[in-house]
């Protein structure tokens, strides 16, 4: 590809992109711990280049993965998101979306009161005095207002309403599933479409939207997962990419926090701690275990990498080992995604302290993935 396209890929991080040194022209693509599919358009280049980054799990391994990382409450579990006989992920995700839309609006759309600020002719509601006394200086009429009105332009269907329109724009969805997409974008028609680039509007889990809730989540990965539409030079990209690194890491801590549930401990995802006494270092594992006195009594880190032959990482060991050092505990754990052996052990030399590694095989049926989870659970409870 021209060195124009590579650069862009370069500078924008979709990829690792270098250039062949011995082949001008070519370049060396390089897959990092990103997932997704983007169109890259470039200034002076007609034909735009679109680049699939293919997870290395199943898409149904991977959506379930994705329920963890955007419900850490469990409401939404592997189940509630078939993806049919799509098996790529940009139609397996949009195929996912609408029918999780469609389940939400089959009773018809959510309404709800929106505080609404306008100028009237007549008086409705509250009258905002002082807008009043600094744009109309004193005349009666038209009188500025604040009133509750009720509606279907609310946070939920906003919310909705950015995943269709998100999903319409990129290419690559079939052409059934992006037809049943705008069936669910006529029905949100009277619905305010949220401006690219901004936040989406906050809601809350509540009965009266309980049926939202997996479309709401899942329209949430959409959004998020969007790459952005302008880059440096002039540079378009449109499309969505999903980090493995943290999907993983939040699947780990998450799950792990229910499988011990009930056991009487606490945890704590992301915890600051120190590691000199100064507390000048500070050090953030992913997930840390308390005892009933509030004192840690287990720490665990998710790594979403490939396992050498010769063995794991070294910094992972020495990263444990401070863990395990600073919080004053005698074992630690290392969560991988899958490996040459589901468990093995070190002990440290002169300091008596375990470092457990353990390989989660996200290959397989979400019942043993969460059975291993489990193990990992019972061991970090025994130490």
């Amino acid at each position: 590809m021209s060195d124009e396209v590579g650069r862009a890929l370069a500078a924008l991080r979709v990829v690792d992109a270098a250039p062949d040194p011995y082949s001008p022209g070519r370049w060396s693509l390089r897959a990092g711990s990103k997932v997704g599919a983007v169109t890259l358009t470039v200034p002076g280049h007609d034909d735009p280049l679109t680049v699939r980054i293919v997870p290395k799990v199943p898409i149904v391994r991977l959506l379930f993965l994705l329920g963890y990382s955007l419900d850490p409450t469990g409401a939404w579990r592997d189940g509630e998101v078939e993806v049919a006989e799509h098996r790529d992920l940009l139609p397996a995700l949009a195929y996912a979306v609408e029918r999780q839309v469609d389940r939400a609006l089959r009773q018809g759309l959510l309404q709800g009161y929106r505080v609404t600020e306008e100028t009237s002719m007549v008086v409705r509601g509250r009258i905002r005095e002082a807008e009043q006394i600094r744009r109309r200086f004193g005349a009666t009429l038209p009188v500025e207002v604040t009133y509750d009105e009720f509606t279907t332009d609310i946070a939920e269907n906003r919310i909705l309403r950015a995943a269709v329109e998100r999903l319409l724009r990129l290419p690559g969805v079939p052409r059934e599933v992006r037809r049943r997409l705008l069936h669910q974008r006529a029905r949100l028609a009277d619905v305010t479409v949220p401006v690219r680039g901004r936040p989406l509007p906050e809601w809350r889990p509540s009965r009266l939207n309980a049926r939202y809730h997996h479309a709401l989540h899942l329209a949430r990965a959409v959004w998020e997962g969007a790459s952005p539409e302008h880059g440096p030079g002039g540079l378009r990209m449109e499309g969505f990419l999903f980090d493995m690194n943290r999907l993983f890491e939040e699947f780990v801590t998450v799950a792990l926090r229910d499988a011990l549930r009930g056991s009487g401990h606490t945890s704590h995802f992301q915890d600051s701690h120190h590691l000199d006494e100064a507390a000048a270092i500070r050090m953030r594992p992913d997930f840390v275990l308390y005892g009933p006195d509030g004192t840690p009594c287990a720490v665990a880190d998710a790594k979403y990498k490939a396992e050498k032959r010769s063995g794991y990482p070294d910094a992972d060991l020495y990263q444990m080992l401070a863990y395990c050092t600073a919080l004053g505990l005698s074992a630690g754990h290392l969560v991988y995604a899958k490996g040459n052996a589901s468990h093995a052990v070190h002990r440290v030399r002169h300091a008596g302290i375990l470092i457990h590694q353990h390989a989660l095989d996200l290959d397989q049926e979400p019942a043993g993935l969460l059975a291993d989870v489990t193990e990992v659970a019972r061991r970090m409870r025994n130490g």
